[in-house]
């Protein structure tokens, strides 16, 4: 049996009543309390930036391809065909091997990767502003056209009310530059700031005008077929969307001309790969891709700083671990010196002493982390089960703080703490080579 093992448990599983008992349980308490915060503020971080990238590529996909000479614009329009080569076959693309840039110990080398999805779906799009006149209300709104191979997967679960644009005719569409007017549905899905402050429910009809370049303007009447929230202010109050026959017409577009096409993945971590893969080896010389990160940066660059929020709070929790961890160290070493003499006296080295102290730290750490992750998991489930926490929708762009618990994340973050205290509690393990034998035998 390893002797330092042995004392060390026996000295860990010691019931005396003494001093050091309390600052174990101190101990005990500071890394729990640490590691559960840490595997909260991971959670909720995790869980904000997931739910806010799948609302804002639900919404306009994770790739656009459109015409070259389009700006970084959401809403800027030129026309493009419809019948291209990679549509739809596109969406048989698998997962697909790139070279990604690597740096270890200061050199620079590219390696081989594979991503972990491939192209889940495409679909058309076209956009055209105009101002909602309903009563004695005007409104500013982007109609968004949307083809019968809009996929409604991500929408469906925002609409509060009434359903999806009913797009069964657009199938009869003509393959003549004409669009005829009784295929076209003339139903509308507006968001709920919209419907709000137009004071409009499903079913209302209102009246779109369009401003064209020579001062007149175009009317459409439209019917509400539904109303969506998805908490993405920014979008919630500028878009609606309708039939794409009913853009072609209002822009004077041939049946098979749209705006552009939106590409989605099966996992958002492809999104670089597929980007470059798309614009590079997808779409002809005529077009041109970009990633909707690209295209709205500023949403994108204010949750990468949550990153920065995460290393600091992860930071202040393992610091306030190592320093109470050291401290109780002190304290057991100051309590054990007469032991620690004795040991001396019968021989044992300075390195085999520190080893026991270090197993005994060992053994409280471990039993913080299994009360912090204990402690931690259970906020995170009682968070995602009952939702209490709350947030301001216009502000976070979220109802609820949501939490994403990896399994990999909390694992990393037990194994971590636990190596980076016991590497720090050397430091006050080195007090034990300062003492004595003879001293400490007698030491009362």
């Amino acid at each position: 049996m390893n002797i330092t093992h042995f004392i060390a448990r026996r000295v860990a599983l010691s019931e005396q009543k003494t001093f050091s008992r309390l600052i174990i349980r101190i101990a005990i308490a500071a890394v729990a309390i640490s590691v559960a915060v840490m595997i909260v503020a991971t959670a909720l971080i995790a869980g904000f930036k997931e739910e806010i990238r799948a609302k804002i590529f639900g919404f306009w996909g994770h790739i656009h391809i459109t015409e070259p000479n389009i700006s970084h614009s959401l809403v800027d329009l030129s026309p493009i065909d419809k019948d291209q080569d990679f549509y739809p076959k596109i969406t048989e693309v698998g997962p697909i091997k790139y070279l990604e840039d690597d740096e270890f110990m200061g050199r620079e080398f590219t390696r081989e990767k594979m991503t972990n999805g491939g192209i889940k779906h495409i679909q058309v799009f076209a956009l055209k502003p105009g101002m909602i006149q309903f009563n004695d209300e005007i409104e500013g709104i982007i109609l968004k056209g949307v083809g019968p191979d809009y996929d409604w997967s991500f929408l469906k679960k925002y609409i509060q009310e009434g359903r999806p644009l009913d797009l069964a005719d657009s199938t009869a569409q003509s393959e003549v530059d004409s669009i005829p007017t009784q295929n076209i549905s003339r139903e509308i899905l507006i968001s709920r700031q919209t419907a709000d402050r137009l004071q409009i429910g499903v079913g209302d009809e209102f009246i779109v005008n369009f401003v064209e370049e020579k001062g007149s303007q175009l009317k459409r009447k439209f019917t509400v077929a539904g109303i969506y929230k998805t908490g993405l202010e920014e979008y919630d109050r500028k878009f609606a969307l309708v039939d794409i026959r009913q853009i072609q017409r209002l822009m004077g577009w041939k049946s098979n001309q749209v705006s552009g096409f939106e590409v989605l993945l099966d996992d958002i971590e492809d999104l670089q790969a597929f980007d470059e893969y798309v614009f590079y080896d997808v779409i002809p010389n005529e077009l041109y891709s970009e990633s909707i990160r690209k295209k709205t940066p500023e949403i994108f660059d204010w949750l990468d700083l949550q990153n920065v929020n995460e290393v600091v709070i992860l930071g202040l929790m393992i610091t306030v671990a190592i320093i109470n961890m050291m401290t109780a160290l002190l304290i057991l070493i100051l309590e054990r010196t007469n032991m620690i003499g004795t040991l001396k006296a019968l021989g044992s080295s300075n390195w085999d002493i520190r080893k026991i102290f270090l197993f005994y730290a060992g053994y409280i750490i471990v039993m913080g982390l299994f009360w912090g992750n204990l402690i931690g998991l259970l906020i995170c489930f009682i968070q995602d089960k009952f939702e209490l926490i709350r947030l301001s929708e216009a502000d976070y762009y979220l109802s609820v703080a949501p939490v994403h618990v990896n399994f990999w994340t909390v694992l990393g973050l037990n194994a971590g703490s636990l190596i980076i205290i016991l590497i720090f509690l050397i430091i006050p393990s080195y007090l034990i080579t300062r003492i004595s034998p003879v001293k400490a035998i007698r030491f009362k």
